[in-house]
């Protein structure tokens, strides 16, 4: 079992600082507004050669009034279930709160690890104020500045310790497996997916758009499948981000793209597709991502003998140039052909990590060239001698040949079918160079 580290805390005491911290990068949205985290966010640290999964939780509100921090609440009981060790997080500016008493009543009655961490020490006199915190009961208490990271290490010593070096081994395994990221725009559906793949309510499913400010990252190990799934915020249109927020949240998602192996492109089947979707789309075709196009909420359409066919062309006919991507209608709230999304999203992370033979392409490629040459440009024959697959993340091919600057757009269309008739690239795009011999 890979071993899992918790940081609870009520608001503002600087969970996502010391989250961001341990990852060393910008990964938790970092806001002086209270209840900026509001559901848990998964990083891996490594710390003394042991590697570990880290989960920043929202701040631990009790019997609130506030929707969201109800939910935040429940969130972050449920990481105290998944984790191994918790770090408690309290601020030495604001000092001992009714709150912070809470807290520590419930993880006293957590079997688990708990490590006392006050934050924002960073003098000798606030090291006397928070001394405080003695009385809250904890065997380990530790003094931090998590902005600088000043006693962050003796955290970390005291964490490393718990870890095996199998649990250190199975957080690396895990970071091998396939990413999935479910992205489209707001409400089209993207959590209600998630919750279903994985049969347990994980993120926050409101009806108010932009609910989901983090990207969440879930292990799914079901059905002899493993993968993990990211769920990103909706991305929208620049006119609409107003909150900064919202504007961090759009990056968030554009990087969890970068994350992905393979795309799950939401479309909401009432709206049907927008310029937005398809800007998601290009976005994920220049990034070379795998794609697969889900169009949710198919149970609220009414259909007709061909509704599906007629939509399924329309879809391909506006994702042209690149149309060869799986599309499925699904139903995440009745949870319809959602498992076939996960094994069509398996085989497109197969055809995007394929590396073809290069006889096998020559044979087949240089017959396509034969049958079809490229159009002579300035009484120059073009020929193409010989093709070999690059070794990079997306798929692409070399096509050398004598003048590589005089092939033009429709012959590249070309050569690019003929590789997706013979070889199954499937939601993938592919990418052709073309050099000299």
């Amino acid at each position: 079992m890979s071993f899992t580290v918790a940081i609870v805390g009520r608001p503002n005491v600087g969970k996502s600082t010391l989250f961001n911290r341990l990852l060393e990068q910008r990964k938790a949205i970092v806001d002086d507004m209270s209840g900026v985290t509001r559901d848990r966010q998964y990083g891996v640290s490594d710390w003394n050669g042991k590697t570990f999964n880290v989960i920043d939780t929202g701040g631990f509100v009790e019997g609130s009034e506030d929707v969201f921090e109800k939910e935040i609440a429940k969130q972050v009981l449920i990481a105290v279930e998944e984790a191994d060790a918790i770090i408690f997080m309290v601020d030495a500016i604001t000092g001992m709160t009714n709150l912070d008493d809470a807290m520590a009543s419930v993880l006293r009655r957590s079997t688990k690890p708990v490590f006392l961490t006050v934050n924002k020490v960073d003098n000798n006199e606030r090291l006397m104020e928070a001394s405080e915190f003695y009385s809250l009961g904890f065997d380990h208490i530790f003094f931090i500045a998590a902005a600088s990271g000043s006693g962050s290490g003796e955290l970390l010593d005291a964490i490393a310790e718990l870890i095996s070096e199998d649990a250190s081994a199975e957080t690396l395994a895990i970071q091998d497996l396939p990413k999935f990221a479910i992205i489209g725009q707001p409400n089209t559906g993207k959590s209600s997916l998630l919750n279903a793949l994985i049969g347990q309510e994980r993120t926050i499913v409101s009806d108010i758009a932009g609910t989901t400010r983090d990207s969440i990252h879930t292990h799914y190990n079901l059905f002899k499948k493993e993968f993990v799934l990211i769920d990103t915020a909706g991305i929208r249109r620049k006119t609409k981000v107003n909150e900064d927020l919202e504007f961090y949240s759009v990056i968030r998602a554009i990087k969890a793209l970068d994350e992905a192996d393979v795309c799950l492109l939401l479309l909401d089947a009432e709206k049907g597709i927008a310029a937005q979707d398809l800007n998601i789309f290009s976005l994920a075709v220049r990034k070379g991502k795998g794609i697969v196009v889900l169009v949710n909420k198919w149970d609220l359409v009414a259909k007709e003998t061909n509704t599906a066919k007629a939509m399924e062309d329309e879809l391909r006919k506006r994702f042209a140039p690149f149309s060869d991507v799986p599309i499925l209608f699904i139903s995440a709230k009745e949870k319809t052909r959602i498992f076939k999304a996960i094994e069509v999203a398996l085989d497109v992370y197969e055809h995007r990590h394929q590396k073809l033979p290069t006889s096998a392409l020559n044979e087949v490629m240089l017959k396509a060239v034969e049958s079809y040459h490229a159009p002579v440009v300035r009484g120059h024959a073009v020929k193409i001698k010989y093709i070999t697959q690059l070794p990079t993340p997306v798929p692409s091919f070399a096509f050398f040949c004598n003048f590589p600057d005089d092939i033009k757009q429709p012959y590249k269309n070309y050569l690019e079918n003929q590789l997706r008739k013979h070889f199954d690239f499937t939601g993938v795009p592919i990418r052709l160079f073309f050099r000299k011999k």
